[in-house]
């Protein structure tokens, strides 16, 4: 069963869209940029707003290509979501060829997904998941991966970090039971 994922965007936008529209320097919460800036709640929610609608078109323009390679792609969604199906399906089509020469000629449209589609795209996790998260955080942290992002409230990742360093390749062969993942399993027998 598919769930509708245009009616939470359409209350997204309109929410932003009313944020917005409410203006002036009301001393209301500001939000920190990456930059080291800061902008009021408002502004925030509209730059979230412009993200989506700016991946939703990069993925238009994605599926445009695809169809002009001679595969038969879906529209995205209001978020952007492309549906190619699921199992078997998915992974048929991942398999043809001619999927793949036309994922190659369209890379240029492939768009990061914004941090708010992402998010909103995650399950919500439950206390002893967060649980887990933080405690993975924190190992990978005193194990290498300094710059590894502490999990916010809802337990989803805070932020890039270097997954290439040594320390960090370390840290994840160190900390991954913490998760479930047997980390250096060594080689089967059979």
């Amino acid at each position: 069963m598919r769930t509708n994922r245009v009616r939470p965007a359409v209350a997204a936008s309109v929410m932003a869209f009313v944020l917005a529209g409410c203006g002036g320097s009301d001393g209301g919460a500001e939000v920190p940029t990456a930059g080291g800036g800061k902008v009021s709640a408002p502004a925030a929610a509209g730059r979230a707003t412009d993200d989506v609608a700016a991946y939703v078109k990069a993925q238009r323009a994605y599926v445009k290509c695809l169809r002009e390679h001679g595969v038969d792609a879906p529209d995205p969604d209001a978020r952007g979501t492309i549906d190619f199906g699921a199992g078997d399906q998915r992974r048929e089509l991942k398999q043809d060829p001619k999927f793949r020469a036309a994922q190659e000629k369209c890379a240029q449209y492939v768009s990061a997904v914004p941090e708010s589609v992402e998010k909103g795209n995650q399950p919500k996790l439950s206390a002893a998941q967060i649980k887990v998260k933080r405690e993975y955080a924190a190992c990978m942290q005193r194990n290498g991966a300094a710059d590894f992002p502490d999990p916010g409230p809802d337990g989803l990742g805070q932020g890039e970090w270097d997954q290439s360093a040594a320390g960090a390749k370390r840290a994840a062969r160190i900390c991954g039971p913490v998760i479930g993942d047997p980390g250096n399993a060594g080689p089967g027998k059979g």
